[in-house]
């Protein structure tokens, strides 16, 4: 005689249901590793927008000698508009950072000086005194001048006369010529450094 079978009753619905399992706890269920990762991901962001912002529109300049003195002295420290010369060429007047010109200088260092004479400018020295056009122009920001003279020269296209504003002491245009403008890398605008002077260039 066969034994009995056991009867199982099914549960409503008519078919049985597998045993659910708890799902494991994934690193946003402890508040801990949560904040980290949103830490991490916020510095991840940061960086990479730094890398980009210095790369396309601000960069920061230490100044390592006293060549623009008195407006920038040695060690201040300025901020280069990057973006602007994408979309117009160095006014005169304006404070720029650059590549040295190949043979110039042996360092990667750029150098930091005032535009004086665009393209297709005659810039010409007399007894210290700059004249473009055949115009003396005023400098309010030298007070150091030179006693020097240099013959009117046309500057050509896509070139710049540069100087610094500490006149008798600043290596620029006037010992290794013009500067093409693509070196040019920036626009100095802010000093940051010392907090004392912090301020516009002019």
């Amino acid at each position: 005689m066969d034994d009995p079978q056991t009867h199982i009753p099914e549960p409503e619905g008519g078919q049985a249901q597998p045993e659910t399992q708890p799902a494991p706890a994934g690193p946003r269920s402890n508040p801990v590793v949560a904040e980290i990762l949103d830490w991490a991901r916020s510095i991840l962001i940061a960086v990479v927008l730094a890398f980009v912002i210095k790369a396309t529109i601000i960069q920061a300049y230490m100044i390592p000698t006293g060549s623009m003195k008195p407006t920038i002295m040695e060690g201040d420290r300025v901020f280069g508009n990057r973006f602007i010369y994408k979309f117009q060429h160095p006014h005169r007047g304006d404070i720029i950072a650059f590549r040295p010109p190949p043979g110039v200088s042996d360092n990667k260092i750029p150098f930091l000086k005032r535009v004086i004479a665009v393209e297709g400018d005659s810039v010409e020295i007399r007894e210290g005194e700059v004249f473009v056009n055949n115009h003396r122009m005023p400098e309010p920001f030298v007070s150091n001048h030179s006693t020097e003279n240099l013959p009117a020269q046309k500057v050509p296209r896509d070139h710049l006369f540069v100087m610094g504003d500490n006149r008798v002491s600043s290596y620029d245009s006037r010992n290794w010529s013009f500067l093409p403008v693509k070196n040019v890398q920036a626009k100095a605008f802010f000093r940051f450094w010392p907090p004392d002077r912090v301020g516009v260039l002019q």
